[in-house]
């Protein structure tokens, strides 16, 4: 039965426990009073007494002449919780197991959710719909494939508990779990020994915040490196036309880097190495023992869903971003 066609206390019902649950209402916070309700909601008078009679009953909520309403219990909070993790399709050609980097962090994910004794639950979105509906059925929501072109309005309306991981928006409206480069980029140049190489990083193509986090970080180490580099920089498409490689190998080519880093599709490596045989490689890995800019999933985990798990015991904590370095690895 759909909240439309169901019956005008029940939609209100729904409409309440959204609310409550957005909010983060804990048993014992207080609640709307009736005409407080009827002020926000489309719902009459009448509809709203039988729906609070009903809670009341049911002992949801208590109410106390001269005090007001009370949570009593909270029956979208519980001890089992749903907990899904959804990945931008447009930016993940043929699907997430496409992605050698996605595929390790969503079985990450699962692995430590399921292991907490939780449900896990896995699904996609795209840059102009997300399911709200699926995310309002669930506790909580890990969403990552963020563009400078996926529309965030339903963000803003979602009841699950919302979390980025390797991914961000400007502002802080989420708790928000990325990765940081910087420490990984600037070993990587301190183990040069003094010589002077040349560099090619390959850019995504693909614009988001962490994108631009990432190429920020790789020019900041660069700037800092004990001997000054030459850095090139082109930009790729690793994610949906990892076919066109023409740009990538005309840089190779022309070039001759001595290190080709950043965004390394692992398709790649074999043509890199046809032109440059000991040219070094050094892409984005997730639980690979390299050589690349290295993050260990069973830490990363240890630190996020702890932190997912206290983010539901009380929805009122401030959002933050929380930063997990990278390694570099020769």
């Amino acid at each position: 039965m759909t909240i439309e066609a169901s019956p005008r206390h029940l939609q209100l019902r729904d409409t309440l426990f959204r609310r409550w649950k957005q909010a983060g209402l804990k048993a014992g916070d207080r609640i709307e009073s009736q005409n407080e309700i009827v002020r926000f909601c489309d719902f009459s008078l009448i509809t709203v007494v039988k729906t609070l009679k009903d809670l009341e009953s049911e002992g949801i909520i208590r109410r106390q002449v001269g005090r007001g309403s009370f949570l009593v219990a909270t029956p979208w909070a519980e001890a089992h919780r749903r907990i899904g993790f959804f990945y931008n399709r447009d930016i993940v050609g043929g699907g997430i197991f496409d992605n050698a980097f996605y595929t390790r962090l969503v079985m990450a994910f699962e692995k430590g959710i399921v292991s907490a004794g939780h449900e896990f639950v896995m699904g996609s979105f795209t840059d102009e719909r997300m399911p709200t509906g699926m995310w309002d059925a669930l506790d909580a929501v890990v969403l990552t494939g963020f563009t400078r072109e996926t529309r965030l309005e339903a963000l803003d309306v979602v009841s699950s508990q919302v979390s980025l991981i390797d991914a961000s928006l400007d502002g802080a409206r989420f708790h928000t779990y990325r990765l940081d480069y910087g420490p990984a980029f600037a070993a990587m140049f301190a183990a040069l020994g003094g010589a002077r190489l040349k560099f090619l990083y390959l850019d995504s193509e693909i614009g988001s915040n962490e994108q631009a986090a990432r190429l920020s970080a790789f020019r900041a180490a660069a700037a800092d490196a004990p001997t000054p580099q030459d850095i090139e920089i082109i930009a790729v498409n690793q994610e949906i036309d990892v076919g066109n490689t023409a740009t990538l190998l005309s840089a190779v080519e022309r070039l001759r880097p001595d290190i080709v880093c950043g965004h390394v599709h692992e398709s790649w490596r074999p043509l890199i190495r046809g032109v440059l045989p000991e040219a070094k490689i050094y892409p984005f890995l997730l639980d690979q023992k390299g050589p690349g800019f290295v993050v260990d999933s069973a830490p990363w985990m240890a630190e996020i869903l702890p932190s997912i798990e206290a983010n539901l015991a009380d929805r009122q904590r401030p959002p933050a971003v929380h930063s997990f370095a990278a390694r570099f690895q020769a």
